[in-house]
C-alpha cells in the first residue's frame, strides 16, 4: 500500500497518464514504447503492460466496451477476482463481492480472522465471509461503503472504532484488540543482489541500451546491457557487443531498492569509437541519442543515470 508521501509523487504521473490516453481506443493504438515511456517513475510495469493489453482486447474485440460477466473480465490480463468483482458491483450493479487490501482490513477486524490475509486459506476464509455478508439491495454503495470504511476509519494505524457504525458487531472491538487484526505479513531478510551496467558511448555522443524481455524485472523496459561479474568485461564488450573499446572507467555504486529486495549497481563507462552496424540489426539492441533515449520507456534510475550524462 502507498504511503502519503508515494501518493502525492504517483499522483501526477497517473494524471499525466490518463490525460495522454483519454479513451480505450486511444490506448490500444498506442505503441508499448510510448505507452512504458509514460509510466516511467511508476513502478509495477507489469500493471503497464496489461492495460495495454487488455485495451487492445477490449478495442478489438468488444468494440471499446468493457465485458459484462465476471469471467470475461478475469480473462482479461491484469484483472483479478476483486476487481473484476468491482466492475461488475460498481458498474452493472451485479451482486458480486471483492477484497481489495482495505476490505481485507475490515472483514478481518469484523469477523476476528487472525492470520495474514496473503495466506491461501486465510484468504479463502475472507472471501467467503465477503460472499456471505452482501446485501440483498443496493450492491454498489455497499461495495463503495466497504473500501471507504476501511480507507477512512478502519485504518491499518488506529483505528476509529468509537466512530465505525459496525464497531457494535464488531468482534475484534469487542474483543478489545482491533489493531491485532489482520496479522501482518511475515517478515523475511530483504536480499541484496548486485549488478554491473555496461554504459557504451560512442564517439557520435550516443549511449547502447538493451531492451529487457517482456517478463521479470522492468519487463520491456530500455536499459544498460547487464553483466553479474567484470572479470570478462573487455571481452563481453569487444566479442559479445561488438564494441570496439577505447577506455572502461567505473562509477561509484549506488543502489535502487524494489519491494522484494535490494539492487547494486555499478555503472561502467565504456568510450567507443564506432557504431558497429551488427548492434543496430538487432531490434533489441540499439545506440540512441540521450534525448531520444529519454522518451524510450526506461527504468527510473536508467533515466536519472541518463540525464547525468
Amino acid at each position: 500500500m502507498l504511503q502519503q508521501t508515494q501518493v502525492k509523487t504517483v499522483i501526477p504521473f497517473y494524471q499525466t497518464f490518463v490525460r495522454h490516453y483519454q479513451n480505450i481506443s486511444s490506448l490500444a493504438n498506442a505503441s508499448i514504447d510510448d505507452v512504458l515511456s509514460l509510466w516511467t517513475g511508476l513502478g509495477y510495469y507489469a500493471r503497464a503492460r496489461n492495460l495495454h493489453k487488455t485495451a487492445t482486447i477490449i478495442h478489438n474485440d468488444y468494440d471499446d466496451e468493457m465485458p459484462n460477466s465476471l469471467e470475461a473480465l478475469i480473462a482479461l490480463p491484469g484483472i483479478g477476482r476483486s476487481t473484476a468483482g468491482a466492475i461488475m458491483a460498481l458498474a452493472h450493479h451485479q451482486y458480486f463481492p471483492i477484497l481489495d487490501g482495505n476490505v481485507k482490513r475490515v472483514l478481518a477486524r469484523y469477523k476476528a480472522i487472525s492470520g495474514w490475509p496473503g495466506n491461501k486459506a486465510v484468504e479463502q476464509l475472507l472471501w467467503q465471509h465477503a460472499e456471505q455478508l452482501l446485501p440483498n439491495n443496493r450492491i454498489a454503495h455497499y461495495i463503495q461503503a466497504q473500501m471507504d470504511l476501511g480507507a477512512t476509519i478502519c485504518t491499518r494505524i488506529k483505528p476509529e472504532c468509537e466512530m465505525c457504525p459496525l464497531h457494535s458487531d464488531c468482534m475484534a472491538f469487542q474483543q478489545g484488540n482491533s489493531q491485532d487484526y489482520p496479522s501482518p505479513k511475515p517478515k523475511k531478510v530483504i536480499p541484496i543482489r548486485k549488478t554491473n551496467w555496461i554504459v557504451a558511448q560512442s564517439g557520435l555522443g550516443e549511449v547502447l541500451l538493451e531492451q529487457r524481455p517482456n517478463s521479470g524485472i522492468w519487463g520491456g523496459l530500455w536499459s544498460f546491457p547487464e553483466i553479474d561479474t567484470t572479470e570478462n568485461i573487455q571481452h563481453i564488450c569487444q566479442h559479445q557487443l561488438n564494441l570496439n573499446t577505447i577506455n572502461i572507467s567505473v562509477k561509484p555504486h549506488f543502489r535502487h531498492v524494489f519491494s522484494h529486495f535490494k539492487l547494486d549497481i555499478t555503472p561502467h563507462i565504456i568510450q567507443c569509437n564506432n557504431n558497429d552496424n551488427h548492434i543496430s540489426e538487432n531490434k533489441n539492441i540499439s545506440w540512441y541519442k540521450i534525448s531520444d533515449a529519454l522518451r524510450l520507456g526506461l527504468p527510473a534510475p536508467v533515466k536519472s543515470f541518463l540525464k547525468t550524462l
